[in-house]
């Protein structure tokens, strides 16, 4: 069974769509792990896509910040886009994002997999890199009493193969900040005897998203950063 893994979207159209075409054919199932909105111009668009074609989704920090409102712990700019996004949703959608689970778990092939935007023990706020996490992944899996975590929240892509099993980050599809500014997901092949996760980098139009974060009035780092991939 081959999963595709996005996280980190946050309401860039134009990079989910050039994620979606690449996808196409080498995936059976979806799963987004959060920050379907916050950040970008087309929140509404990125939002219906998901929810009309994921498998699994859950929430991301932006997502529960958008769907109830409250940005106290964001930063200034965070926290306008926030509040800019709850416009121009419908309560419908607010709802949604408000509802959605901060963890899941998955069976996949028999194997048992956790799904999370932070991480297992801070789901919406924790970041986990691999330099600062690797020891810890091993009591993440054994914790939790699966063989598979899947994270995002970070930005960045990595895959690690430990003895209880796979940890893995697909990257950002809409806001890149490892340095690499084309869009980031992954591909994941879940049999009973193995784990391989590729990470998959796809060119789209940045400048098309920053100028619409520009005429949206959203503050201009959010469209600038995306040329650098920071």
């Amino acid at each position: 069974m081959k999963y595709a893994f996005l996280s980190d979207i946050h309401s860039n159209l134009a990079a989910l769509n050039e994620v979606v075409k690449d996808m196409k054919g080498k995936a059976e199932k979806i799963v987004v792990l959060g920050d379907i909105v916050g950040y970008g111009p087309k929140p509404s668009e990125v939002l219906e896509w998901v929810r009309s074609n994921a498998d699994a989704v859950v929430q991301g920090n932006h997502d529960y910040s958008v769907g109830t409102g409250d940005t106290s712990w964001l930063n200034a700019s965070a926290a306008f886009a926030a509040q800019w996004t709850r416009k121009v949703l419908s309560y419908e959608q607010l709802s949604y994002l408000a509802s959605l689970p901060q963890k899941s778990l998955l069976n996949i092939e028999g194997k048992k997999m956790l799904i999370v935007h932070g991480s297992p023990d801070d789901p919406l706020h924790e970041y986990v890199f691999p330099q600062t996490h690797d020891t810890l992944f091993e009591h993440y899996l054994k914790k939790e009493k699966v063989t598979i975590l899947a994270m995002g929240h970070t930005h960045y892509p990595f895959t690690k193969d430990t003895p209880s099993g796979t940890v893995f980050n697909p990257g950002s599809v809409g806001q890149p900040r490892d340095g690499d500014p084309r869009a980031s997901y992954a591909i994941a092949e879940i049999t009973h005897d193995y784990v391989r996760v590729e990470n998959r980098r796809v060119d789209y139009n940045i400048k098309e998203t920053a100028d619409l974060i520009y005429d949206a009035g959203l503050p201009r780092k959010f469209g600038e950063r995306l040329f650098q991939g920071v």
